[in-house]
């Protein structure tokens, strides 16, 4: 079984530029040495009958139907608008002018 040792938390920690102190290192040094032996323990479960899969729970999309109806009227949405140009929302450019 595969265990770390403080050299490899101090390594992965400089990867991650974490400033560790020294009991976060060993604490974390517990803690990701506990998680790969409960990850050792499940790879001993037998899983040749259990189908391969991405997804452990069934999804269903919680979309609304497409239904068209009314919009705002023209005059409610300008009303809001800081700045517009007869029936078109006027906004600052964010990519430079065009030639």
């Amino acid at each position: 079984m595969a265990t770390l040792s403080r050299a490899d938390v101090e390594h992965v920690a400089h990867l991650a530029r974490l400033g560790l102190s020294e009991d976060e290192l060993a604490r974390l040094e517990g803690q990701l040495n506990h998680i790969l032996d409960q990850y050792a323990k499940l790879a001993e479960v037998d899983t040749g009958a259990i189908p391969p899969t991405a997804q452990t729970i069934e999804l269903d999309n919680i979309l609304r139907d497409d239904v068209a109806r009314a919009s705002l009227p023209v005059a409610d949405v300008l009303g809001n608008a800081q700045a517009h140009d007869e029936s078109f929302i006027v906004v600052p450019a964010i990519l430079g002018e065009r030639d």
